[in-house]
């Protein structure tokens, strides 16, 4: 065994595949982590069009939806190469993740600072009317908290699902199949829920004109955060064709071997 391995290291190669995983996990999380803090904070306007004798349409997207697609790319590649039981544990960690980020973003609150408190025991406002920025992007967090882990959960369980759905069915052929369908599958699932829970517990206040009809302005938020996200879908799908040829040469992996296993096990 060599000299710069941990005993619990296998071979040179059992290590730079538990590296591997380490990164796209990493990254994975990270980004979750980031989306709790950015989340709702600012939304980028994308596209204004003046419509005559009505208000103009505005197609604008969350800031934390920016680097949100990079989380399934994660996932279709741990899918991909590790298999649906690793890819699932990543999943059930993030959730994790951001149930720890929400405690520690409510006991930061709940601890004794130096704000100036009023007679009524709140935080007094600055002169423009704003709480301190902790508890501005506290109060964004946790309104957005419940829709994030709701959508989050349902969406990458089922892009994960869908993956290995879409892998059996072709035997592990149309490797383009499985990355967009379950990708753009559970994108969808995920920005109708994280739009439609968020508004409903108040997140969505100063984007969404309460004067006009709400059905409709919900329906273009969603619209636009899912072509957003099926644009980056659809983007993805040359760096996982290249990225699992590379990683599979490189971590000794073959991603079709389970399909002859059990192609093999059927001719028996």
């Amino acid at each position: 065994m060599s000299a710069s391995l941990h005993p619990i290291e296998a071979s040179a190669l059992h290590a730079r595949r538990e590296r591997v995983f380490l990164v796209l996990a990493g990254l994975f999380l990270g980004t979750l982590a980031m989306l709790n803090i950015l989340g709702v904070t600012r939304f980028i306007k994308l596209l204004e069009i003046d419509r005559p004798n009505a208000s103009s349409l505005v197609f604008a997207v969350a800031v934390g939806v920016l680097p949100y697609p990079v989380t399934f790319l994660c996932t279709d590649f741990i899918s991909e190469l590790y298999g649906r039981a690793r890819a699932n544990a990543v999943v059930f960690v993030g959730l994790g993740l951001n149930a720890w980020v929400m405690f520690i973003l409510w006991i930061g609150g709940v601890l004794p600072g130096f704000e100036t408190i009023g007679a009524d025991g709140s935080i007094v406002p600055d002169a423009a009317g704003r709480l301190p920025v902790f508890f501005e992007v506290r109060k964004l967090a946790f309104g957005a908290v419940i829709a994030s882990m709701l959508a989050y959960l349902v969406a990458q369980l089922v892009d994960v699902q869908l993956f290995h759905f879409w892998k059996s069915f072709t035997r592990g052929r149309a490797l383009w199949l499985r990355n967009n369908a379950s990708t753009m599958v559970s994108q969808l699932v995920d920005t109708v829920s994280v739009i439609l829970i968020t508004y409903a517990v108040g997140g969505l206040s100063g984007v969404v004109r309460e004067s006009e009809p709400i059905a409709g302005q919900l329906a273009l938020l969603i619209a636009t955060g899912y072509v957003f996200k099926f644009a980056c879908a659809a983007i993805d799908t040359i760096p996982f064709y290249f990225g699992v040829r590379w990683l599979g040469r490189y971590l000794q992996i073959d991603p079709m071997q389970e399909h002859r296993a059990d192609a093999e096990e059927t001719t028996l």
